[in-house]
């Protein structure tokens, strides 16, 4: 049997198969207890694009006195953020890649607020 890890490592590699024989640039997310992690990569995965995380010193400052990443609330500041530095780099539509974590809570808070600043996927 696998452990959770596993698991998710299993069904990540799924949807990274799918999205390599599509060859448009994709936004993997990767979420921490602490924190949330969304980056643009090319096409043909060469080439770091854009990123954006709880754990930059900017986004720390704007989530408050606490500065707790491990929030909807963050996880809908970095979608806004990762999608305004992908326009920025020219990019208006990727695959999304939630590297095995389910659609739900941060994850989809992350991906709903990417999609209301104009990227698609």
């Amino acid at each position: 049997m696998f452990n959770k890890k596993e698991q998710r490592l299993r069904r990540s590699l799924q949807t990274r198969i799918r999205i390599a024989n599509q060859g448009v640039a994709r936004l993997t997310v990767n979420r921490t207890n602490l924190h949330i992690y969304a980056t643009i990569i090319s096409g043909d995965g060469t080439k770091v694009i854009a990123t954006a995380s709880t754990a930059e010193a900017e986004v720390r400052s704007n989530l408050g006195a606490s500065g707790k990443g491990g929030n909807t609330a963050a996880a809908t500041l970095i979608g806004k953020r990762i999608a305004e530095k992908a326009k920025a780099a020219g990019v208006e539509k990727v695959a999304f890649d939630r590297a095995g974590f389910a659609y739900h809570g941060r994850v989809k808070a992350l991906a709903d607020a990417a999609r209301e600043a104009g990227l698609q996927f």
